[in-house]
C-alpha cells in the first residue's frame, strides 16, 4: 500500500486528541507501520491538553479530533482556535460515537475537514487522509467512495 502519510518524505507529526486510552492504543496500532516512515504521534486526552500540544509542536500536520472529551471538547477546541486564529492551516479530522448530522455539521463548520464516525475502518481514515493531504474536503461517506491512488 501507498505510504499516503509521508507524500514528501519530511517527518509527519499527527495529533490525537480522545479522553479513551484505548482509542490512544488504537491509533498506535493503526500508525505502526507508519512510523518507519517518518511518522510521529502525538497525544493529548482532551482540547486543552492539545493546544498545550500545538504550541509545543506547532509543525503538526494532522489533528484527529474526538468531539466529545471532558474539560474542552472538540468543537470548543475548533471554536478556540479559529477565534484565536490559531492552527487553523492544519487540517482535523473529527471523530464522534454519535454520529448525528447535527455533530457532523457543527464539526465541519468549526473548521474541520472530515467526519468519522466510530468506530471506522482504519481503510476509511488512510482514505480521508490522502483526501486531505490532496486538499479535498470530505466526510466519511465520502471517504468510502473515494479510492486510494
Amino acid at each position: 500500500m501507498k505510504n499516503i502519510m509521508n507524500i514528501d518524505n519530511s517527518i509527519k507529526k499527527v495529533l490525537i486528541i480522545d479522553d479513551s486510552e484505548l482509542l490512544h492504543r488504537m491509533y498506535d496500532l493503526i500508525f505502526l507501520r507508519c512510523r518507519n516512515n517518518g511518522i510521529q504521534i502525538l497525544h493529548s486526552y482532551h482540547g486543552q491538553e492539545g493546544l498545550s500540544e500545538l504550541k509545543r509542536h506547532p509543525d503538526t500536520d494532522l489533528i484527529i479530533l474526538d468531539i466529545h472529551m471532558p474539560v474542552m471538547n472538540g468543537l470548543e477546541f475548533l471554536n478556540h482556535c479559529r477565534k484565536e486564529g490559531v492552527f487553523q492551516h492544519i487540517p482535523v479530522i473529527v471523530t464522534g460515537t454519535q454520529g448525528k448530522e447535527e455533530d457532523t455539521m457543527n464539526g465541519l463548520k468549526a473548521g474541520a475537514k472530515a467526519y468519522l464516525t466510530k468506530p471506522f475502518e482504519t481503510a476509511n481514515l488512510y482514505k480521508v487522509i490522502g483526501k486531505l493531504f490532496d486538499g479535498a474536503m470530505y466526510t466519511q461517506k465520502g471517504a468510502m467512495e473515494c479510492s486510494l491512488k
